[in-house]
C-alpha cells in the first residue's frame, strides 16, 4: 500500500498561526480595554499639536502607517526609528511622544529612557503591561500579552488597534475600522503565491499605505530569509525602477485616496517590466491588467489596513514556507532584540 507522506508544518509557523487565530479579537478587547488612557494622550496631543512616534522593527512600520492619519487631523506627526532618535535627536520640547515596543524590553527603549531622562509628554505602547516600558511610561497596553512567534502579525493588529483608540479619543469615527476587524476576509492567495514562484526578491510599495507595505517587506525578510524591502512609490519610481524584471516580485497596496492614481501608475509601470506584481486594492477602481489582484471594499487608512492584513500575513507566511524548511525560526534574531 503506498503512502503519502505530510509534511509537518515548521514549529514557528505554527507558532504565527496561533498568534493570527487571535489578532482580530485581541485587538478589539485592544481598542476597547485602553480608552481612559487613549483620552489622555489624546489631550497632550492635542496641547502640543505635535506627535513623534518611536520604534523599531514592526512598530516603526506601524509608526509610518499611522504618520498620514495624525497629519490629516492637523497634527505634526513624524515617525522615525528610536535608533535613529539616539543618534541624531530630534529636540523634544513642545512635542508629544509615544514610543511603541511590544515587548517593552528592546536594548534602544532602555537605552532612550536612561538618556533622556523623564521627559514630559511621553507615552508608550506595548503589550506586555509588565515591561520596562509599562513600569516607565504611561502606556496604552494591548491585550493577550506578549507575541511568542517571531514575526510580528499580531503584534501589528493589536498595535493598530491601539492607535484606533487614540484616533477615537481624538474625535475619529472608528465604526469602519472595526467594522474591517470584525469581519475578516476569507481570501485565497494560490495564484498571488505561485506569481511569486520564481522571484528572488520582493519589492512592496505604498503611497498613503507605504507604512503596510513596510511592515509586509520585513516579515518577509524575517520569515523567507531573501532580502525584501520597500520603497515609498515615490521614491521607487526614482531610479529603483532599473532592479525591474521577471526575478523581482513587487507587491503595492492601493487604498480608496487621492494617491491611488499614482499607485496605479506604477503597477502599469511594473507590469512593462515584465515583474511579477500583486496588488492589495481597496480602492474601488478597476484591476490593472496583468496584476493579480486582491480586492476588498473600498476603503481608507486603517479600515483599509484591517482588511488588506490578515491577507498579507498569511501570503507572507506562505511564500516563506515555500522557501524555507524552518520557517518561522530565527537562526540569526532573537524575538526580542536586547543588543544595539
Amino acid at each position: 500500500m503506498m503512502m503519502t507522506a505530510t509534511r509537518i508544518r515548521p514549529a514557528g509557523l505554527a507558532a504565527i498561526d496561533r498568534e493570527m487565530a487571535r489578532q482580530n479579537a485581541d485587538a478589539r478587547a485592544s481598542f476597547e480595554r485602553n480608552t481612559a488612557m487613549a483620552l489622555k494622550l489624546a489631550a497632550s496631543i492635542r496641547k502640543t499639536g505635535r506627535l513623534l512616534l518611536l520604534g523599531m522593527g514592526g512598530s516603526h512600520a506601524v509608526g509610518r502607517a499611522v504618520e498620514p492619519l495624525y497629519r490629516a487631523l492637523g497634527i505634526d506627526a513624524l515617525a522615525l526609528p528610536l535608533s535613529e532618535q539616539l543618534g541624531q535627536p530630534l529636540p523634544l520640547a513642545g512635542r508629544t511622544v509615544l514610543v511603541t515596543s511590544q515587548s517593552g524590553e528592546s536594548a534602544e527603549v532602555v537605552r532612550w529612557f536612561a538618556e533622556a531622562g523623564s521627559p514630559a509628554d511621553v507615552f508608550g505602547l506595548t503589550l506586555e503591561g509588565g515591561s520596562f516600558l509599562a513600569r516607565t511610561a504611561p502606556c496604552l497596553v494591548g491585550a493577550g500579552g506578549t507575541e511568542l512567534a517571531f514575526a510580528a502579525t499580531r503584534s501589528l493588529t493589536v498595535t493598530f488597534a491601539l492607535h484606533l483608540a487614540i484616533l477615537a479619543a481624538l474625535g475619529e469615527d472608528p465604526a469602519a475600522a472595526l467594522g474591517a476587524l470584525d469581519q475578516p476576509q476569507d481570501t485565497d492567495i494560490a495564484q498571488a503565491l505561485a506569481a511569486l514562484g520564481k522571484v528572488t526578491t520582493i519589492v512592496s510599495s505604498g503611497r498613503r499605505l507605504q507604512g503596510v507595505a513596510e511592515a509586509l517587506a520585513l516579515g518577509l525578510t524575517e520569515l523567507s530569509r531573501l532580502p525584501c524591502f520597500s520603497l515609498e512609490g515615490g521614491q521607487l519610481r526614482h531610479g529603483p525602477m532599473e532592479m525591474l524584471g521577471p526575478r523581482v516580485g513587487v507587491i503595492l497596496f492601493r487604498g480608496n485616496d487621492p494617491t491611488a492614481e499614482l499607485v496605479t501608475a506604477m503597477a502599469t509601470s511594473v507590469v512593462e517590466a515584465g515583474a511579477p506584481l500583486i496588488i492589495f486594492d481597496a480602492s474601488g477602481q478597476s484591476p490593472v491588467a496583468g496584476a493579480v489582484t486582491f480586492s476588498f471594499k473600498p476603503a481608507s487608512d486603517l479600515d483599509a489596513v484591517f482588511a488588506m492584513l490578515p491577507v498579507a500575513q498569511r501570503l507572507m507566511i506562505a511564500f516563506a514556507d515555500s522557501r524555507v524548511d524552518n520557517a518561522g525560526t530565527p537562526v540569526r534574531s532573537t524575538k526580542i532584540t536586547r543588543s544595539e
